[in-house]
């Protein structure tokens, strides 16, 4: 399952031309099309139901009818999400490696090639993610400041926190 998951986050997130396909505007393909040209793996409708409700992350979704799929966030191709700004809690936390600190320093945390920042209000889940990238730097984000600054915070219907960069005048290092 877990080899299934990694190739539709590569598919739903980064490269679906890798396979024909391309996602609409808002991320979204179709599950039919998406089971017709995977040739990796044999993709059927309650595989992925299964997929979906059961991945640790809740990085996928279907649609209301169940027709079309698309990844939660996390995208390098542009998408539009079609989220409505939301008040963020006063601290977000975000995992990160050592080797990434001092850049972060310099310029705070920024997007990359990925569509925005990722937040998450659990410190343990952003130590877990950290973790997955070498040793663990933990950093606090001052959210409530940054709101009020005229920052604008999104949030995933999987409780992902997004937001286009964090300025490093509101991090701080917890661990």
């Amino acid at each position: 399952m877990e080899k299934i998951s990694k190739y539709l986050s590569y598919i739903l997130r980064h490269k679906p031309d890798s396979i024909g396909l391309n996602l609409d505007d808002h991320g979204w393909i179709y599950v039919d099309d998406l089971i017709a040209n995977t040739t990796t793996f044999e993709l059927n409708h309650a595989l992925l139901d299964i997929l979906v409700e059961m991945n640790d992350k809740q990085r996928f979704a279907f649609n209301e009818d169940k027709t079309k799929i698309r990844a939660n966030q996390g995208h390098s191709i542009h998408v539009d999400l079609d989220l409505p700004p939301h008040e963020p809690p006063s601290y977000l936390y975000h995992g990160t490696a050592s080797r990434f600190l001092e850049s972060i320093q310099k310029q705070g945390l920024i997007k990359g090639n990925r569509h925005h920042v990722h937040l998450t209000e659990s410190a343990h889940v952003a130590q877990a993610v950290g973790q997955r990238y070498g040793k663990l730097v933990l950093l606090q984000i001052n959210t409530a400041a940054m709101a009020k600054d005229g920052c604008i915070f999104y949030k995933t219907t999987n409780n992902v926190w997004l937001v286009d960069a964090v300025p490093r005048e509101y991090l701080s290092i917890l661990g």
